[in-house]
């Protein structure tokens, strides 16, 4: 321990020099005493009004999310329901041989990978570019109504939004009405194979696209308006300031928001392909939730449908592992820092 020397100088006793505080490794600052002080037990007391709030969302997440986790060894067995996981055979690796073996599987997965690619391309940058629209609107009324006018879809089920879509672009729907009434050739479009992909995509973009802004706007107000104010004193107009501001500020919840939809890229909708898979047939309304369905419950093979839905949960693992990487690579947080 150091001495400071300006005892003697004084004509006092030397004294010894008081240690630093521990410095935080995360803000490089001195650790606030308070901080180093409270203990779990007082942290637990203090936020037990928050922790109380979230059990309810926990035990959601527990009774639906991971519970269901342990059907998952029925992808090994022949599943039995009334001897249960225990008592019925077990099969070994049988189940994903003759999954690996079926071209009706493959096919579901290419169509699951195509239609994820067409919603990530079409349907990925509107919430970003509906955020960064309604954040130019200065009038903060008609900020509000315009948000609850997009977010009202979001509450609409699949039966209510597919039938909207139907009265407007089906056979008999308002289109082909039109195109009669002025003797142009009709185009059932909820019938067409070949733009099934666009339709659903579009049928989740009016749905989903508004209550899919909410986090973009909160990442838009934690972006200081001084480098706003600045850059317009220094002559930058709205498009230089939307590409040198208000992007970058956006670019770690993008980033973010990016690597929860590639984790989440192989659920492109199981009610709303169900139905619709009678409308255009299977050859394009196919996915891996609708194959596990189809060839498992209903087909009363349940194990052989575990085995595609535990397929599809190592894919997706894998994906939102690559993207939280890539986002690591661009210099992000991502899910979890390294």
């Amino acid at each position: 321990m150091a001495v400071i020397a300006d005892g003697a100088m004084s004509g006092g006793e030397a004294r010894p020099e008081p240690e630093a505080p521990p410095r935080d490794r995360e803000h490089g600052g001195p650790v606030p005493a308070k901080r180093r002080q409270i203990s779990l037990r007082v942290r637990l007391r203090r936020d037990r009004s928050l922790l109380i709030m979230i059990v309810p969302t926990m035990l959601v997440l527990l009774v639906f999310n991971y519970l269901p986790m342990f059907g998952s060894v029925s992808a090994f067995e022949y599943y039995d329901p009334i001897y249960g996981f225990f008592h019925s055979n077990f099969i070994g690796l049988q189940n994903f041989t003759q999954l690996f073996g079926d071209s009706a599987f493959w096919h579901a997965f290419e169509n699951t990978l195509v239609l994820s690619l067409v919603q990530l391309v079409l349907y990925f940058p509107i919430p970003i570019a509906l955020a960064v629209l309604l954040n130019t609107v200065i009038s903060t009324k008609l900020r509000s109504f315009i948000q609850a006018v997009v977010y009202l879809p979001h509450f609409f089920s699949w039966v209510l939004v597919i039938t909207i879509f139907n009265q407007m672009l089906g056979g008999a729907g308002l289109l082909n009405q039109f195109l009669r009434q002025h003797h142009m050739a009709t185009w059932d479009i909820m019938t067409n194979g070949a733009a099934f992909k666009y339709l659903i995509t579009a049928q989740a973009v009016w749905k989903e696209a508004g209550w899919g802004i909410i986090v973009f706007l909160a990442a838009l107000a934690a972006i200081d308006t001084a480098l706003y104010e600045s850059a317009a004193v220094d002559g930058a107009g709205r498009w230089r300031r939307m590409w040198h501001i208000t992007l970058p500020g956006m670019r770690g919840m993008v980033i973010l928001m990016l690597v929860l939809r590639l984790g989440n890229a192989l659920n492109v909708g199981f009610e709303q392909m169900l139905i619709q898979r009678q409308a255009v047939g299977p050859q394009h309304a196919e996915v891996l939730d609708t194959f596990a369905y189809y060839y498992g419950i209903t087909g009363n093979n349940f194990g052989y449908g575990a085995a595609a839905g535990l397929f599809k949960g190592v894919i997706s693992l894998i994906l939102i592992f690559a993207a939280n990487k890539m986002a690591h690579k661009l210099g992000e947080d991502g899910l979890y820092r390294k």
